[in-house]
């Protein structure tokens, strides 16, 4: 019973040495040491811009046009079904892309082809160099789109576009 006691208070007296010592490297909290400034690099390009305010200030005045998506659009469009909801109906689209790792998955509006009580839509998505032969279910994305009953009045045909095929639903 003696020797556990002795290494218990030998062992409790040696730790709280290493916390009154700050330089010993016993001590947890000097393992890694402190932290120290370092110059941030200079940017001879940009020396007056603070990053921290926008380059472009936006504003209700002023219309800066569509936003312009640089998605590429996915291989196949696999299912497309439109559930009606109070107020319009969603619009979900799903599809398969040719490679891995799509992401930022949209529905794009094309109003070139959208005419004749007929809505166009293009499946498109971020996508990165990847392996092709993967599990069909790894490539699979989905995508969702609120229409309004608004904008629904005197449609017939909606139609999602991929790559490879497209897809329509009729009323």
């Amino acid at each position: 019973m003696r020797k556990p006691v002795t290494l218990l208070i030998l062992a409790t007296v040696m730790l709280t040495g290493c916390a009154t010592i700050s330089e010993s490297r016993l001590n947890p909290f000097n393992w890694f040491g402190s932290s120290e400034p370092d110059p941030a690099a200079a940017d001879v390009a940009n020396a007056k811009v603070n990053p921290l305010i926008p380059a472009r200030r936006a504003s209700i005045f002023r219309d800066d046009g569509p936003e312009v998506f640089a998605g590429r659009p996915i291989a196949e469009v696999t299912e497309l079904l439109v559930e009606r909801r109070p107020g319009g109906a969603v619009i979900r689209a799903t599809g398969q892309a040719d490679r891995l790792g799509p992401f930022d998955v949209r529905l794009i509006a094309d109003e070139a082809a959208s005419v004749d009580g007929t809505l166009v839509y293009d499946l498109k998505a971020l996508q990165q160099p990847g392996p092709r032969n993967t599990n069909p279910r790894a490539r699979q994305v989905t995508a969702g789109l609120w229409i309004t009953d608004q904008s629904l009045a005197g449609i017939r045909t909606i139609t999602v576009r991929g790559a490879n095929n497209a897809r329509s639903v009729r009323r």
